[in-house]
């Protein structure tokens, strides 16, 4: 199964302080060196350089993307994402728009996520959305 790696994963990944890798991070280096499909999408490239202001961090990242397979999402992933939104609202879940939209795009093409927000988790108890878990 694929993965679509998080911006949380991708910047505790990208982050030169970090002294213990976390077990998402492991996972994500794992994956790469075995040659799985990991996959990314504008939203997540977006933030991620809002994230890091140097110009080295900024063509490392660039750099890091564009060997990934993009997830583009369409109209239906946007309308389908706002369902989604609207479930977890009725059930008493927070979920903000950008991650309802990664959990579209992970239920639509089949991948898990790899996150090491929580919030997925929660979401991923109202739809079937598969969170990578160590």
């Amino acid at each position: 199964m694929g993965l679509l790696v998080d911006t949380s994963v991708w910047s505790l990944a990208l982050r030169r302080d970090q002294p213990n890798p976390t077990p998402e991070v492991l996972k994500l280096k794992r994956a790469l060196v075995a040659g799985d499909s990991v996959y990314g999408t504008g939203l997540i490239l977006q933030e991620l350089l809002q994230g890091f202001a140097k110009p080295k961090a900024h063509k490392q990242i660039v750099k890091h993307f564009s060997v990934l397979p993009f997830l583009v999402p369409d109209r239906k992933d946007h309308i389908e994402a706002a369902a989604v939104r609207n479930r977890c609202r009725r059930s008493g879940v927070q979920a903000g728009t950008i991650d309802v939209l990664l959990a579209q795009l992970c239920i639509r093409h089949d991948l898990e996520i790899l996150t090491a927000d929580n919030d997925f988790q929660h979401i991923s108890e109202i739809v079937p959305l598969q969170v990578w878990k160590p």
